[in-house]
């Protein structure tokens, strides 16, 4: 199995000024070390995931202003959020063969996730802003997947979930 990440860190592009976030939230996580953490998960859950040789997905690394855009927008709420998904399984697209299938990869979508929500949340919780992040990207990647918490037994089964995710990633977190 093949996994393919990109990883857009909205700190570092050109189009932001020299004083951003970025210098009070700078992002601990390196784009290999997201590759790798985003395959082993995939690798976990693989028997439940659409037949494929490889996997696609984006994760964007934002500030509150952009993601409070984005859930405005697609969401209807006004106000920033930790992290949004946008599966693009959920997407009706038309049948190709099996085998034009598994030739080429499988694009799951994208996540988004505030850095600095990222970082009030990791200090209300008293765990690093790796830790804080790594939970949110493996919340947004069940989303991508079609898990879902519209009721409280949905909400405990994906968050004992992304705790099994943290933990083949060798991060630890209270629930």
């Amino acid at each position: 199995m093949q996994v393919e990440v990109s990883v857009q860190d909205c700190f570092f592009t050109a189009a932001r000024s020299a004083a951003t976030s970025a210098d009070l939230f700078p992002c601990p996580i390196s784009t290999s070390t997201w590759e790798s953490w985003f395959y082993q998960w995939l690798e976990t859950l693989q028997p439940a995931l659409p037949p494929a040789d490889a996997y696609e997905l984006s994760l964007r690394l934002t500030d509150d202003p952009e993601i409070q855009e984005l859930n405005s927008q697609y969401r209807h709420k006004n106000q920033p959020t930790d992290v949004l998904a946008f599966a693009a399984l959920e997407v009706n697209s038309p049948e190709l063969p099996p085998e034009i299938q598994l030739s080429m990869p499988l694009y799951l979508g994208d996540v988004v996730i505030s850095v600095e929500t990222a970082h009030r949340q990791a200090q209300q919780q008293g765990h690093s802003l790796k830790t804080e992040l790594a939970w949110l990207a493996s919340h947004g990647l069940l989303h991508l997947l079609g898990w879902d918490h519209p009721d409280e037994d949905s909400l405990v089964g994906m968050l004992n979930q992304q705790t099994t995710l943290l933990q083949i990633v060798n991060l630890t977190i209270q629930v």
